[in-house]
């Protein structure tokens, strides 16, 4: 049982990593053409006057040694997401994003968990956490010059819905999804394009932190170049690549562990291969499309029960963002 509770821990380690959304005319797109065959620079700006939906996907897998029990795990989740634009306040810009369905497939050392909000889960045991998932609504305050999220609502009303469904839970959720940690996982959503117009092989840089307590600290710093038009078509998508450096820092001593049953002592783990892509349609004013994948492998240092164990862990990760005008998932049938 404690290893079972170990590695449902550790599946929430592997959620942080994943954590670790207009010009139009003729006339506008002929002169970004040519303006690219000059080797002038385009503006890849958002455009905020209109909702979208987004569908997330991640899937990872993980190879790990816990107390000498070797554990393969594989998990997919997708997240459907809805933008919607509130209104505009000078360089601020208020966006309701809300999570309007969840599709979990994990299978952890052969126990398998699928989950599917939009069809009956009435045997699965998380189900009633993940189904909090769905319907959670923030409301992004957004800084349109940096690209930052200043300030996010529905916090409490977020975490109030997955208490209820897991009681336990709550010190560790209240830590890890702090309003700080929040305005962190929407950020990337809009700060993948530069602030000011580029050339062809320009290059700009973004970092983040995502502290998340007793699970420890991620840092990512994510260096973006742009490529140029993806294609020769006027109107076509603009292709940015995106390096990732991620830097993972185990929890201070005497980090208050929240409720979980292990302390993690230290860590040595190193990202590669940490790389992917964008395509921004500067048309539409939004990010169409994105690809990333990211290797993790090293060891880490938990203390169960006053003894010190080894984990090593072997991680493949991807993740994919879609973007587009209409609702992806499927109405209830009637």
């Amino acid at each position: 049982m404690l290893v079972r509770r170990l590695l449902s821990v550790l599946m929430v380690f592997a959620l942080g990593l994943a954590l670790s959304a207009s010009a139009t005319g003729q006339e506008k797109k002929g002169k970004e053409k040519k303006e690219e065959e000059k080797g002038e620079k385009v503006n890849l700006k958002w455009q905020f006057g209109k909702p979208f939906f987004q569908t997330m996907t991640t899937t990872t897998k993980q190879s790990m040694k816990v107390m000498n029990n070797d554990v393969n795990q594989v998990q997919k989740q997708t997240f459907f997401f809805a933008w919607t634009p509130v209104k505009s306040d000078g360089d601020t810009y208020q966006i309701k994003q809300k999570i309007i369905g969840v599709q979990m497939d994990i299978d952890i050392g052969g126990s398998k968990i699928t989950y599917d909000s939009k069809k009956e889960n009435t045997n699965n045991p998380l189900a009633e956490f993940f189904k909090a998932l769905e319907g959670a609504t923030f409301k992004v305050s957004l800084n349109t010059k940096k690209l930052k999220v200043e300030a996010i609502t529905g916090r409490e009303e977020f975490l109030k819905k997955l208490v209820q469904a897991n009681p336990q839970m709550k010190p560790l959720l209240d830590t890890i999804l702090s309003e700080e940690a929040l305005k962190e996982m929407a950020e990337p959503t809009f700060a993948v394009v530069p602030t000011e117009p580029v050339s062809k092989g320009k290059s700009w840089s973004k970092t983040t932190t995502l502290d998340m307590g007793p699970i420890g600290k991620y840092k990512n710093v994510y260096t973006y170049t742009y490529e140029g038009r993806d294609g020769k078509e006027e109107g076509g998508n603009y292709k940015i690549k995106v390096d990732t450096n991620l830097t993972y820092t185990a929890p201070a001593d005497g980090t208050d562990s929240r409720g979980l049953p292990f302390k993690i002592k230290s860590a040595a783990l190193k990202s590669k291969n940490a790389t992917g892509s964008i395509l921004f349609n500067a048309e539409r004013g939004r990010v169409e499309r994105s690809e990333m994948s990211l290797e993790l492998e090293g060891s880490l240092q938990i203390e169960i029960g006053g003894q010190t164990t080894n984990v090593t862990l072997e991680q493949r990760q991807t993740s994919t963002v879609e973007t587009m005008d209409t609702n992806p998932v499927p109405a209830p049938k009637s």
